[in-house]
């Protein structure tokens, strides 16, 4: 049996992806806080990229911010990741 008939098609995965983050949101305080900082730390790039200008420290400000952001992105993903194992494994496999 090849890989890609354990998966679902592909047309299933962005809306099966998007109701377990909102699942998530409801459910799990730390993913909850991580999405709302991530939320926050991209509003704060949104400002400082629309400026016409950067000083040094804004630049570096930006940087940081993105770094702190795509951290948190890989936290919330890891959570993802580990409840849809857990979902995954305590439903029957279908052959």
């Amino acid at each position: 049996m090849s890989r890609s008939n354990n998966l679902l098609p592909e047309a299933e995965m962005p809306k099966d992806f998007e109701e377990l983050k909102r699942e998530l949101l409801q459910s799990d305080e730390e993913y909850r806080q991580l999405a709302t900082r991530h939320h926050d730390l991209d509003e704060q790039i949104h400002d400082l990229a629309a400026r016409h200008y950067l000083t040094e420290p804004e630049q570096l400000e930006e940087v940081r911010l993105k770094k702190v952001k795509l951290h948190l992105k890989d936290q919330m993903e890891s959570i993802l990741r580990r409840h849809r194992m857990e979902v995954g494994a305590s439903q029957p496999t279908r052959h």
